[in-house]
């Protein structure tokens, strides 16, 4: 990787040429690490060209000496040892070897960081520890060389994970919690995920690599970097996949990804633009039923595992969704043919560009340009929220609401029930409803975030910027389309007629749907977004740095929604299933949205030795209403987030310990939920504490322990009245959120790993083994729907064979462990019933190998 060179940010003497070893963080599982003596200060370095290469999969970017880039002001960086605040750097090779299941998995590697990836490669839940998010990513930002792939973080039917993929394009990852992150880019008061690219390098290097695994899992891998002409630098890779995995008897993820980058080096400077395109279709896994036989006690639904299931087959994977009303009576509705197999993926194009420049005489300045458009669509699966029951049972109950509501006329009906393969259905089976939602979201975003720094006197630096992002969504919803299921993995689709001696109705389309559309949203919105921020930052003595800084943040967001109307699509009272949908009438409305609010940062960091620093930190951060808070809720407040944070940090050549406590408050947290009376917004407040740490022992040589994890105490407060809600007994009840735990978070989480590093003659092989243990969790408000705790193993075993070959062998969840990440999210309240209940679990055993040859 290039040397770029480093302004005086309050940094005193001079970088070690070569980034010191220490006992490594994180998923370092096997790196032999040594003792660090080497001072702590930095100086400008000068680029080296004749020296530039790709090593991120041999350097350990987890010591105190290593130079991390998010977060600051300038962008030389700064030391970990000097940095007040919590982040955790990787390497290609610690990314590796943490095995996420998808991006979002990642980011467990940092603590206090949960994300729900049982839902598949997409749209996995993030949680972090003390935040009120309840699900999806709200506090979560992907960027990509120091630009969010999106302004907003959350979005329905998206997150950035969704938008990113892993590949051996990526240098190193830093992931930041909070600090100085809510003064940058899009100012997220979260987590913060930022992945940098690998560049070209003077000789051409890179690698290639075949993977298969269990349920058909095949990919391929590939990086080349190689130099242009003097200072100019190229590099391209990618991956291309296919998998089976919960198979849906047809590709669950299918697709691939290629970037390219282009640099130039100067001694003061350096520019690079890189291209991305990912094309990545994927299998999202909705709830399953799952037997619920006590409080945080589950097993297997018959005909269904939650860890291998899926409702997706060849039965149900091509479909027609009915949208628009056609008026003549027995006409056939205008609609949408949608394909199961596109799943819940991403169709887009990134590009950017960063240049850095150092005038000398402590001035220098950054610019980072980010460049996303195209689509994120979602065709899948999503539960409605009732339990399977026996068919019979299922038209029984229909009828009977039918004739209540003034469908059906009263009398006695007899039914008739096929697959969609023409053969007789088993009326005593079990069933399902899975309502089969259609989302077609155009993205498209520009951003700029510019600095520029001047060191007013000695060991201060006075850092000026501004950010600023135009972008726009364009949705199209047809939600609900309820599918009449086999409760069972790859079931049949059931076609269901009445007959009541005078006309013959159908329950059910010839399709199996028992419903039309229930939500239909047309959305166009386009929003901007600008922020203004200072910082300065203070070397005193060879010990204290202090930084501080305030920003000014305006956004401004304009929405047209499509009014709806709901209307018998076909005209036909005989055909049940579409006698009351919904689909988009003229007009539109309007909603027009200003706020700017204020967030700021203070921290002091007290560096001890060269091994050794406490920090502390305040600041406050804000959160924007995204789009769909504003649809909801037009006068939905802007969130508020206050702080306080301490740390400490400490390296020597046993052992490497990070570990920090924070006290958390939130004001203005709007959340949307389903209770028996509709969709509700709500306005409430958080408070929280707690504990994040990483440690790292060397007990003997080659070896090494990884223990990380976090202890959170979160509750709701400052929520005024009670939320009404059906019981499982069917009768009504009311309840405040007040002191209740903070939604589907833990209150204990850690992951131990260890690790073996052995020498060998022809190279060295390298194992591992780690232990996930997640606590406790409720999955809604009021703690009527525990979730109970699991643990999972996972382990690794990569062999270096001489200079260019590497095999490894990496699995999940070994040993089969049902592990629950989400209950019924559209229930309010108690969930289960009959013992059955449905959830999501993570993912069941997978086992994969690849061959890698580096050049």
């Amino acid at each position: 990787m290039k040397t770029k060179p480093l302004t005086r940010v309050a940094l005193s003497a001079a970088i070690t040429a070569t980034l010191m070893s220490g006992a490594a963080y994180a998923q370092d599982n096997a790196q032999t690490q040594a003792t660090s003596t080497t001072p702590s200060t930095t100086a400008p370095a000068q680029n080296s060209n004749s020296q530039r290469s790709n090593n991120g999969n041999n350097k350990n970017v987890s010591t105190l000496q290593q130079v991390v880039v998010t977060g600051t002001a300038t962008f030389g960086g700064i030391k970990k040892i000097d940095a007040a605040y919590s982040i955790t750097s990787m390497s290609a090779q610690q990314i590796k070897q943490a095995n996420p299941v998808s991006a979002a998995d990642l980011l467990k590697s940092s603590p206090g960081v949960y994300p729900e990836s049982s839902g598949g490669q997409t749209g996995a839940n993030i949680e972090v520890a003390g935040f009120p998010g309840g699900g999806d990513a709200p506090y979560a930002t992907f960027q990509l060389n120091g630009s969010p792939l999106y302004p907003q973080s959350n979005l329905s039917f998206m997150d950035q994970s969704t938008m990113f993929r892993l590949d051996d394009t990526i240098d190193r990852a830093e992931i930041v919690q909070g600090g100085p992150s809510v003064l940058y880019g899009n100012g997220q008061p979260g987590v913060t995920a930022n992945f940098l690219l690998k560049e070209g390098t003077d000789v051409p290097s890179g690698d290639i690599g075949f993977t298969y695994g269990t349920d058909n899992t095949q990919r391929i891998d590939g990086f080349i970097g190689f130099k242009i002409a003097d200072g100019w630098y190229g590099s391209v890779g990618g991956f291309w996949r296919r998998d089976n995995i919960r198979d849906p008897q047809f590709a669950a993820d299918k697709g691939g990804q290629l970037t390219a980058t282009l640099s130039r080096d100067w001694d003061n400077g350096s520019l690079m633009f890189y291209a991305r395109a990912l094309k990545d279709h994927n299998q999202f896994v909705t709830d399953t039923p799952i037997l619920n036989s006590g409080k945080g006690q589950f097993s297997d639904y018959p005909g269904f595992s939650p860890l291998t299931g899926t409702f997706g087959s060849k039965a149900d994977q091509y479909e027609f969704i009915g949208t628009t009303p056609c008026g003549t009576p027995g006409c056939t509705p205008g609609g949408e043919n949608v394909n199961l197999a596109k799943g819940r993926g991403a169709d887009l194009r990134t590009f950017g560009a960063n240049f850095d420049w150092d005038f000398g005489n402590g001035w220098s300045l950054s610019d980072k340009l980010g460049f996303t458009a195209g689509e994120l669509n979602t065709i899948s699966f999503f539960s409605t929220g009732s339990n399977p029951t026996s068919l019979a049972s299922y038209i029984a109950s229909q009828v009977a609401s039918d004739v209540t509501s003034g469908q059906l006329p009263a009398g006695t009906y007899t039914a008739t029930a096929n697959y969609t393969n023409g053969q007789a259905a088993d009326m005593n089976q079990n069933v399902t409803q899975q309502g089969l939602w259609y989302v077609r979201k155009n993205l498209e975003s520009f951003s700029n975030e510019f600095h520029v720094s001047d060191e007013l006197f000695e060991g201060n630096t006075l850092t000026l910027g501004n950010w600023t992002a135009v972008y726009q969504d364009h949705d199209t919803w047809f939600l609900g389309n309820n599918m009449l299921l086999q409760a069972i993995t790859n079931p049949n689709p059931i076609v269901v007629t009445l007959n009541n001696g005078v006309n013959t109705y159908d329950l059910t389309d010839p399709q199996g749907f028992v419903s039309g559309v229930s939500t239909a949203v047309k959305q166009r919105w386009h929003g901007f977004n600008t922020a203004f921020f200072a910082t300065d930052t203070w070397k005193i003595g060879d010990n204290w740095l202090i930084d501080g800084g305030l920003r000014v943040e305006r956004q401004t967001s304009n929405g047209a929604i499509a009014n709806t109307a709901s209307y018998d699509l076909d005209n036909n009272p005989l055909t049940l299933y579409n006698n009351s949908s919904q689909y988009f009438a003229p007009g539109n409305k309007y909603i027009n949205y200003e706020k700017t609010e204020k967030s700021w940062t203070l921290g002091a960091n007290y560096e001890f030795n060269p091994n050794m620093s406490a920090y502390v930190r305040a600041n406050l951060g804000v959160h924007f209403p995204d789009f769909d808070d504003l649809r909801g809720l037009p006068t939905t407040p802007v969130q508020k987030i206050r702080n306080y944070e301490i740390g400490f940090k400490y390296q020597a050549d046993w052992i490497y310990a990070d570990l920090s406590a924070y006290r958390r408050l939130f004001y203005n947290v709007p959340y949307t939920i389903t209770t028996d009376t509709g969709q509700n917004t709500y306005v409430y407040g958080a408070q929280s504490k707690g504990v994040n740490f990483t440690t790292t022992v060397k007990p003997f040589e080659h070896a090494s322990i990884l223990f990380s994890g976090d202890y959170m105490d979160g509750h709701y407060y400052r929520y005024i009245g009670c939320i009404t809600y059906a019981t499982q007994s069917g009768g009504t009840a009311c309840t405040s959120i007040n002191g209740m735990q903070l939604q589907r978070q833990p209150k204990f989480q850690f992951r131990l790993t260890p690790s073996y590093d052995i020498p060998t003659s022809f190279g060295d092989i390298k194992a591992w083994i780690t232990y996930e243990y997640v606590g406790n969790r409720y999955g809604d408000l009021i703690q009527q729907q525990p979730l109970g705790n699991y643990y999972d193993l996972a382990f690794g075993v990569q062999a270096n064979v001489g200079q260019h070959w590497v095999y490894s062998v990496q699995g999940t969840n070994i040993t089969n462990q049902i592990g629950i990440t989400e209950g019924n999210a559209r229930l309010f309240g108690f969930a289960s019933s009959g013992g059955v209940i449905l959830a999501r679990s993570i993912w069941g055993r997978q086992i994969s190998g690849q061959i890698k040859y580096n050049f």
